[in-house]
Protein backbone atom coordinates (compact mmCIF):
# COMPACT_ATOMS: atom_id res chain seq x y z
CA UNK A 1 0.00 0.00 0.00
CA UNK A 2 1.29 3.45 -0.62
CA UNK A 3 2.26 4.86 2.98
CA UNK A 4 3.35 8.33 1.56
CA UNK A 5 4.09 10.02 -1.65
CA UNK A 6 6.23 13.35 -1.72
CA UNK A 7 6.69 15.35 -5.12
CA UNK A 8 9.82 16.15 -5.94
CA UNK A 9 10.64 18.83 -8.40
CA UNK A 10 8.28 19.07 -12.20
CA UNK A 11 7.59 15.33 -12.82
CA UNK A 12 9.94 13.56 -10.23
CA UNK A 13 8.00 11.36 -7.11
CA UNK A 14 9.75 9.35 -4.09
CA UNK A 15 6.74 6.77 -3.22
CA UNK A 16 7.25 4.69 0.06
CA UNK A 17 5.34 1.57 0.20
CA UNK A 18 4.25 -0.40 3.30
CA UNK A 19 2.31 -3.43 2.80
CA UNK A 20 3.05 -5.51 6.47
CA UNK A 21 4.92 -8.20 7.53
CA UNK A 22 5.58 -11.06 4.90
CA UNK A 23 3.77 -8.77 1.79
CA UNK A 24 4.36 -6.56 -1.10
CA UNK A 25 6.55 -9.37 -2.31
CA UNK A 26 10.31 -10.56 -2.57
CA UNK A 27 13.16 -8.50 -3.09
CA UNK A 28 13.95 -9.49 -6.38
CA UNK A 29 10.38 -9.44 -7.45
CA UNK A 30 10.15 -6.09 -7.05
CA UNK A 31 13.87 -5.44 -8.61
CA UNK A 32 12.80 -7.28 -11.40
CA UNK A 33 9.42 -4.94 -11.62
CA UNK A 34 11.26 -1.87 -11.16
CA UNK A 35 13.75 -2.77 -13.70
CA UNK A 36 11.14 -4.02 -16.02
CA UNK A 37 9.60 -0.49 -16.21
CA UNK A 38 12.59 0.72 -18.31
CA UNK A 39 13.35 0.11 -22.18
CA UNK A 40 16.87 1.27 -23.91
CA UNK A 41 18.67 1.65 -20.75
CA UNK A 42 22.33 3.78 -21.04
CA UNK A 43 24.21 0.95 -18.95
CA UNK A 44 23.04 -1.79 -16.61
CA UNK A 45 20.98 -1.51 -13.22
CA UNK A 46 23.48 -0.44 -10.34
CA UNK A 47 22.50 -2.91 -7.34
CA UNK A 48 24.17 -2.82 -4.05
CA UNK A 49 23.33 -5.08 -1.26
CA UNK A 50 24.15 -3.21 2.11
CA UNK A 51 23.54 -3.31 6.02
CA UNK A 52 22.32 0.05 7.49
CA UNK A 53 22.22 0.08 11.46
CA UNK A 54 21.16 -3.90 11.31
CA UNK A 55 18.44 -4.07 8.32
CA UNK A 56 19.61 -5.08 4.78
CA UNK A 57 18.44 -2.88 2.03
CA UNK A 58 18.54 -3.44 -1.14
CA UNK A 59 19.40 -0.09 -3.67
CA UNK A 60 18.87 0.36 -7.02
CA UNK A 61 19.95 2.80 -9.48
CA UNK A 62 18.84 3.23 -13.09
CA UNK A 63 17.55 5.00 -15.98
CA UNK A 64 16.03 5.15 -19.31
CA UNK A 65 12.70 4.88 -20.64
CA UNK A 66 10.58 4.86 -18.26
CA UNK A 67 6.86 3.53 -18.43
CA UNK A 68 5.88 3.57 -14.97
CA UNK A 69 3.47 0.77 -13.30
CA UNK A 70 1.97 -1.48 -14.92
CA UNK A 71 -1.16 -4.29 -14.50
CA UNK A 72 -4.84 -4.50 -13.54
CA UNK A 73 -4.35 -1.58 -10.96
CA UNK A 74 -2.09 0.73 -12.35
CA UNK A 75 -2.18 2.65 -15.65
CA UNK A 76 1.37 2.26 -17.10
CA UNK A 77 1.24 4.54 -19.55
CA UNK A 78 3.20 6.72 -22.54
CA UNK A 79 7.19 5.72 -22.17
CA UNK A 80 9.13 9.02 -20.60
CA UNK A 81 12.45 8.90 -22.24
CA UNK A 82 15.41 10.37 -20.05
CA UNK A 83 14.34 9.36 -16.44
CA UNK A 84 16.17 7.80 -13.86
CA UNK A 85 14.92 5.15 -10.59
CA UNK A 86 16.34 5.50 -7.50
CA UNK A 87 15.23 2.72 -5.62
CA UNK A 88 15.96 1.24 -1.87
CA UNK A 89 14.10 -1.96 0.24
CA UNK A 90 14.59 -1.82 3.54
CA UNK A 91 13.87 -5.45 5.07
CA UNK A 92 12.66 -5.14 8.27
CA UNK A 93 11.36 -7.81 11.11
CA UNK A 94 7.74 -6.37 10.61
CA UNK A 95 8.09 -6.31 6.93
CA UNK A 96 9.72 -4.59 4.29
CA UNK A 97 9.55 -0.73 2.92
CA UNK A 98 10.27 0.29 -0.60
CA UNK A 99 11.04 3.33 -1.75
CA UNK A 100 10.96 4.41 -5.33
CA UNK A 101 12.14 7.70 -6.16
CA UNK A 102 11.48 8.45 -10.30
CA UNK A 103 11.52 11.18 -12.45
CA UNK A 104 13.75 13.39 -15.19
CA UNK A 105 16.99 12.19 -14.54
CA UNK A 106 18.81 15.56 -14.31
CA UNK A 107 15.52 16.22 -11.44
CA UNK A 108 16.59 12.93 -9.61
CA UNK A 109 20.72 13.42 -9.96
CA UNK A 110 20.01 16.65 -7.99
CA UNK A 111 18.30 14.42 -5.29
CA UNK A 112 21.18 11.60 -5.50
CA UNK A 113 22.71 12.49 -2.29
CA UNK A 114 19.96 13.15 -0.44
CA UNK A 115 18.09 9.70 -0.95
CA UNK A 116 21.54 7.68 -0.21
CA UNK A 117 21.77 9.99 2.85
CA UNK A 118 17.94 8.43 3.75
CA UNK A 119 19.04 5.56 2.75
CA UNK A 120 21.53 5.82 5.48
CA UNK A 121 19.58 6.75 8.19
CA UNK A 122 17.13 4.21 8.00
CA UNK A 123 16.84 2.30 11.27
CA UNK A 124 14.74 -0.90 12.66
CA UNK A 125 12.02 -0.63 15.15
CA UNK A 126 12.87 1.19 18.74
CA UNK A 127 16.05 1.95 17.45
Amino acid sequence: MRFNTYTVGEGAECVVYYFGPGEGGSVQANLDRWVGQFQDPPAPPRIQHLTVHGLKVTTVDMAGSYSGMGGPMASGGARKPGFRLLGAIAEGPEGSVFFKFTGPAKIVATQAAAFDKMVQTLQGKGK
